[in-house]
């Protein structure tokens, strides 16, 4: 698989998203003004951190090469994580999703990824 950049999604907002034809994002990111993206090696990290115990999420890649000048790659709020993170700065269109996968609790709370995505 190409370089994909991935984000966290709840399963209802993604059937919504699905019937409008693009994600708008979460409270969270309407809140910042940005989808919140991880690369493969952050992704883990970022559902730990922001997405813990949550049993509905759902895996999102998307191509970066599809979304264009409004991806931005920039450090985290307040440099609170190293590297830098992809941020888009509008709706994440259907046509760059490339895979959406189910992420499973593990039986140590922490959400189990499937093998050669993150």
């Amino acid at each position: 698989m190409d370089m994909m950049i991935l984000t966290l999604v709840r399963r209802p907002d993604w059937t919504a998203a699905e019937q409008d034809g693009a994600y708008t994002g979460s409270a969270d990111d309407r809140r910042d003004g940005f989808l919140h993206f991880s690369n493969p090696d952050q992704v883990r990290a970022s559902a730990a951190k922001h997405r813990a115990g949550i049993t509905d999420l759902l895996l999102v890649c998307a191509d970066p090469a599809a979304l264009g000048a409004v991806l931005v790659w920039e450090p985290a709020a307040g440099g609170s994580r190293p590297g830098l993170f992809p941020h888009l700065y509008g709706p994440l269109p259907m046509a760059a999703v490339r895979r959406v996968v189910p992420l499973p609790l593990g039986a140590d709370g922490l959400h189990v990824f499937p093998e050669g995505i993150a």
